[in-house]
Order: structure tokens, then C-alpha cells, then sequence
């Protein structure tokens, strides 16, 4: 018998076996044309027949989504710490940053294609330009709660600011930083794919509208699973991290 954690280790494998079973089911039985909805055998068909075309669009959506993501990292961390440590900060910048994030980020592709060109410069952009967002609100967020009973007795103890905001502030904001960053690969590679789709002759983005246009519906399906694939892959890798580094933060992680 199964205990808990296999169990929750195991649904997730269950769940998509059942469904590609229950997509495979529906699409022969109903007769579905491929050019509308092709079957997870036609998909798989496809995929082996154009594995490496597939390979070498998803390297190239991969390290440029990799480079705005680390873009993303490094401004979001920056910006973070510089809201979540100051109130005056905090209360000028966070509308501003906020009502920038409600912007479609798509609307801004043909305006970097203008400064940039077609390329790489608009597809980094895009995934950087959505992605920093989650980041920095999860370490402002994680220094501007941080106990004003707590920092008043750090204070009283002789510690500085700087020393609160380093040594307790930072230290207490991982867990939000991992959990953002979960949160911001899936929609890094999804930046990178919308301005594939319009500004590039490469990448996934770039196979999709390729692959539309051609009514190779089973071939378009592999690069929506392959981004798929790479997105989650990601985020288990930061959450593999996150367990191994900030076990403290999470509940029933001791114990067990």
C-alpha cells in the first residue's frame, strides 16, 4: 500500500494518464478531424517526425526566456528590496509598478520591434517585462511585513536598519522569493512565446504560427507540450530548491 506522500507523488501522473486515455477515447470515437483537434497519437506522430525541427526551436525559446527570466531576477530583487525597506518607497512606487503590471504585455512587442528589430531583443524583453513583476512584490512584500514588534526589539539591542532589512528581513523574504519565482518562469516562457509568435523566425512562438498556417494542428499542439514541458520542469527545479532551503517556512516539513 501507498502511503501519503506517494500517493501525492503519484496523482499528478495518474491525473494525465487519465486524460491523454480520455482525449485519446473521445477523438476516435467521435471521428474528430485532426486539422481540428488532432489525438494524442496524431500529436505523438508528429512530434517524432519533426523532433529535431521541435529540439531546436525549443533551445532557442528556452535560453532566451532563461536571459529575460535572470533579467527579471535581478531588477525584481532590487526593486523588491527598495519598496519592502522604505515606506515613503513603498507608498510612491508600488501604485505606479501595479498599474504598470496591468498593462498587456503583448502591446508592447510591435514597440520593441520598432527599437529593437526582429530577434532575440523584443522575445527577452517581453519575458523580463512580464515575469519581474511577481518578484518584486513577493520581497517587498516580505520586508514590508516584517514585525514592527520584532524590529523594535532588534533595535533596542543595538542592531541598524540596514542589520534588520540583512540579517531578518532578506532571511524572511525567501520563502516569498521562491514562490515567486515559481510563478514568474511560467510566465516568462509565456512572454517569450507570444513575441515569437510575431516577432521572430525562431523559437516555439515562431512554430506555432508556422504550423497553423500549414494546418499541421498535431505539430502546433507539440510546441504548446513542449513549452508546457519546459515551464513545468522549471518550476519543479525552483521547488526542489525551495524545500531543500527554506524547509523552516513550511508547515509539516518536520517531523515527517
Amino acid at each position: 500500500m501507498m502511503n501519503k506522500k506517494q500517493k501525492e507523488a503519484w496523482a499528478p501522473w495518474l491525473l494525465l494518464v487519465a486524460t491523454v486515455v480520455l482525449w485519446q477515447i473521445i477523438c476516435s470515437a467521435f471521428n474528430v478531424s485532426e486539422f481540428i483537434f488532432p489525438s494524442p497519437l496524431r500529436i505523438w506522430e508528429q512530434t517524432v517526425e519533426h523532433a529535431g525541427t521541435i529540439a531546436g526551436h525549443a533551445w532557442r525559446t528556452f535560453w532566451v526566456t532563461m536571459v529575460g527570466f535572470a533579467i527579471a531576477i535581478v531588477v525584481g530583487v532590487l526593486l523588491g528590496f527598495l519598496i519592502g525597506s522604505s515606506r515613503l518607497a513603498y507608498a510612491a512606487v508600488y501604485p505606479l509598478m501595479t498599474a504598470f503590471n496591468a498593462l498587456p504585455k503583448a502591446a508592447f512587442v510591435p514597440i520593441l520591434v520598432v527599437w529593437f528589430g526582429i530577434g532575440v531583443g523584443p522575445a527577452v524583453l517581453t519575458a523580463f517585462l512580464i515575469s519581474f513583476f511577481p518578484i518584486m512584490v513577493n520581497i517587498a512584500t516580505g520586508l514590508a511585513t516584517l514585525e514592527p514588534e520584532l524590529e523594535d526589539v532588534l533595535r533596542v539591542l543595538g542592531a541598524k536598519r540596514w542589520d534588520v532589512l540583512t540579517k531578518v528581513g532578506l532571511p524572511r523574504s525567501m520563502p516569498y522569493f521562491y514562490g515567486s519565482l515559481k510563478v514568474a518562469i511560467t510566465l516568462a516562457f509565456v512572454g517569450t512565446t507570444v513575441s515569437e509568435m510575431t516577432a521572430s523566425d525562431q523559437g516555439i512562438g515562431y512554430l506555432l504560427i508556422s504550423a497553423g498556417s500549414s494546418m499541421q494542428m498535431g505539430l502546433a499542439f507539440s510546441g504548446l507540450l513542449t513549452v508546457g514541458v519546459m515551464a513545468m520542469a522549471m518550476y519543479e527545479l525552483f521547488s526542489f530548491v525551495e524545500k531543500h532551503t527554506t524547509a523552516w517556512a513550511h508547515r509539516g516539513s518536520q517531523g515527517e
